[in-house]
């Protein structure tokens, strides 16, 4: 028997070896440079950011940097404190993660257990094109139409402040959380809906209380990368945020982002090689780690709450 099946095996292995053509033995090589630049372009952007990052920081002392409440890099003093700028930026990420959490959410739930395949082949892209509007429209949408929308109700609001632009940068990721969380939800077998069901259990009771804990896994990791993304967000909080680093918990006045303070060095408020110029290193690098630890979490969780059915 053993016999047999070897040489089954080497006619296997024989037929295979006679129909490779050109495109089986170039392929692999095409896919594998692929995979080498995607590596290597990866590696530069850290080394990049690790050395201008250390250029810095021979200039100005690390523990400015980590334990300052201070960032004026303009003024005659200028001080390199970040926490401002990770502030500020946390501002945003809240505020856009309390808007687009649960509507994302009600939307994947919707999508996976309520709407028809009609609805669903209509609502699902339309949803989806919120992904393809740039980012400087939803900036100026902010800017143009949801601010002097909310100073209409309260006045008190500043032309530049943490709310609008985090109610837009909500409404960009919805798309990353609805979409996400409903592929795991529809992957979800339909054994477990109709065992529900034939227990009793209502429809809702059935989306809430089965199907929602069988897909916390692929939940989780969706809005952990709309947060990281939300992070990195650039242009919309460039436009309607500010540009005023504050330390403060205050939402209704101007601040600034790291994206933001980047966005501004780079458009040619520092000249090249001063102690502000390579401050925006510094950011960079800072931000990447915060993005880092976003994706490293969400793959944590991916394996953690992971359902094999």
């Amino acid at each position: 028997m053993a016999n047999k099946n070897r040489s089954v095996s080497e006619m296997i292995e024989k037929n295979n070896a006679n129909k490779k053509g050109a495109s089986d033995k170039i392929v692999p090589i095409i896919l594998g440079t692929i995979a080498i630049f995607s590596i290597l372009a990866t590696i530069g952007i850290v080394v990049t950011l690790l050395t201008e990052t250390i250029t810095f920081f021979t200039r100005i002392p690390i523990t400015e940097f980590l334990f300052s409440m201070e960032w004026t890099p303009f003024s005659s003093d200028p001080k390199f404190g970040i926490w401002p700028l990770i502030l500020g930026t946390l501002k945003i990420t809240v505020i856009a993660t309390i808007v687009a959490v649960p509507l994302g959410l009600g939307a994947a739930l919707y999508l996976s257990e309520y709407a028809s395949p009609r609805a669903k082949s209509i609502i699902k892209p339309i949803l989806e094109i919120l992904s393809g509007i740039p980012t400087i429209v939803f900036g100026f949408f902010a800017l143009t139409f949801v601010t002097p929308l909310i100073r209409g109700i309260f006045p008190d609001i500043g032309s530049f402040n943490s709310i609008s632009p985090g109610l837009v940068v909500g409404v960009m990721i919805i798309p990353l959380i609805s979409s996400m969380s409903e592929d795991a939800m529809s992957s979800v077998p339909n054994k477990m809906r109709e065992g529900a069901l034939g227990l009793g259990a209502t429809k809702f009771e059935v989306a809430t209380k089965v199907i929602l804990p069988a897909a916390t896994s692929g939940i989780m990791a969706s809005i952990v990368l709309a947060i990281s993304r939300a992070i990195g967000e650039t242009m919309i909080v460039s436009l309607a945020a500010g540009s005023t680093p504050s330390a403060s918990l205050d939402i209704t006045g101007s601040i600034q982002t790291m994206t933001g303070y980047i966005v501004q060095v780079a458009t040619g408020d520092a000249t090249f090689g001063t102690d502000t110029y390579y401050s925006i290193y510094a950011v960079g690098f800072t931000l990447f780690l915060f993005t880092l630890a976003m994706n490293l979490i969400s793959q944590w969780i991916t394996k953690r709450f992971r359902e094999e059915y």
